[in-house]
């Protein structure tokens, strides 16, 4: 698994890199110190706090307003840039996921069958459960996802056709 997560990050681009640089950063205390020292120092200057600097934002602070709002607009978008590499590749973990499962139910399934049919072979008494028999049987995903939509549907009150 680390060898994976190795190769996903290195195949990140230049602009996934710088993405995921600035939104460590701005997710950072040290970003909001920053940001108060920037903000307080231009608000002091701007109200006239420090009369040897001439002020070039007066209050309500139009220009501070408007950088504040683009470098949101920026900081927004480096956010969703890396919140869609990582959902990449929670899919892809999920998917392994699926598939790991799916390879131990076939496993286990097998297993049950062996076991029975050594059980029956030698003739001991097995304690008879219903569902053996389903146990037995290959699990079918699309038939499963199925179920779960339509359990889903009938919890919701929604009366979608089977597809």
């Amino acid at each position: 698994m680390l060898d994976a997560r190795a190769a996903f990050e290195s195949r990140k681009t230049a602009q996934e890199r710088a993405a995921d640089r600035i939104t460590a950063f701005t997710g950072s205390l040290p970003f909001v110190y920053v940001h108060a020292a920037i903000l307080l120092a231009w608000m002091a200057v701007n109200s006239h706090a420090i009369p040897a600097v001439r002020a070039w934002d007066p209050p309500p602070f139009a220009f501070l307003a408007m950088l504040a709002s683009v470098e949101a607009i920026f900081l927004s978008t480096f956010v969703l840039i890396s919140q869609n590499r990582m959902q990449r590749l929670a899919d892809k973990r999920s998917d392994l996921d699926l598939q790991v499962n799916l390879l131990a139910e076939r496993e286990i399934t097998r297993v049950l069958q062996a076991v029975d049919a050594i059980a029956k072979r030698v003739g001991a008494d097995t304690p008879s459960a219903k569902d053996l028999h389903q146990l037995k049987q290959d699990v079918a995903p699309a038939q499963v996802l199925r179920e779960i939509e339509r359990a889903e549907a009938e919890e919701e009150g929604v009366d979608r056709p089977p597809r």
